[in-house]
């Protein structure tokens, strides 16, 4: 709790990298993700901040690693930050090198910021790629606030098990979204660049219709539909330079 009240007290940037942890092989994991809304003409000192906290972090002998992703679309300059853990005990946890460059985050990173939020979530294993992030420096995010859970769920395990069966592998990366007031779930497909988005394949109903026929695929897409009371996407890139991996 002393870190999430000091999340929402905008410490957040200093606080939250305790809480990120190297990938682990167990798939029953937890994802971080802290979003923050950048000031308009603030980018380049937001960024350089960031890039002198992770030098301090690394001298000093830290040992956690996270992603850091620029939103493309939207109103803002927003990044989102996304570190793993294994357990809600490591939000207990304390982190002698995040303590030592404090300052640094206080005097070049949090002035920067307009506004910061943040989310855990669960990862879906059953309904996710195999592969893992590999050299995709793009991901393309699709989020859904849903209405009825039951129906949501039925129709997901559907399709996407009709996609593996039919491609040999899943497309994206679920989660469930614990708490909070934003999306209930999402899904992350990572591709490797924008050039990726000029090469044309199958929708998922597309490919779920070549197996089930029309019928079925129409009232699976209305029993969707009925299911959400939202839905948006965007897309985000990978800021290497500003990720400690």
């Amino acid at each position: 709790m002393k870190i999430l009240k000091s999340i929402f007290a905008v410490t957040c940037f200093l606080l939250i990298l305790t809480t990120s942890i190297q990938a682990q092989e167990d798939n029953n994991f937890m994802l971080n993700l802290t979003e923050f809304t950048v000031k308009f003409g603030h980018d380049a000192n937001f960024t350089d901040g960031v890039k002198k906290w992770n030098k301090c972090y690394k001298d000093n002998g830290g040992k956690n690693t996270w992603n850091v992703w620029n939103r493309v679309q939207g109103s803002g300059n927003v990044y989102v930050m996304a570190s793993r853990m294994d357990s809600w005990a490591e939000m207990d946890a304390s982190d002698p090198a995040s303590k030592a460059c404090s300052s640094i985050a206080y005097s070049s990173i949090i002035p920067h910021i307009e506004s910061s939020s943040f989310s855990t979530t669960k990862y879906m294993p059953e309904l996710s790629k195999n592969e893992g992030l590999g050299d995709n420096t793009l991901v393309w995010v699709y989020n859904f606030k849903v209405k009825n859970t039951l129906a949501f769920n039925e129709v997901v395990k559907d399709v996407v098990s009709t996609v593996k069966q039919k491609e040999g592998s899943n497309r994206g990366y679920w989660y469930s979204v614990i708490g909070g007031n934003g999306a209930d779930y999402f899904v992350s497909v990572p591709m490797k660049d924008f050039a990726a988005l000029d090469t044309k394949i199958d929708s998922v109903w597309k490919i779920y219709e070549s197996v089930h026929g029309a019928a079925k695929t129409k009232a699976a897409r209305e029993k969707f539909s009925a299911s959400l009371s939202d839905a948006w996407d965007y897309a985000y890139t990978l800021s290497k330079d500003l990720s400690m991996n």
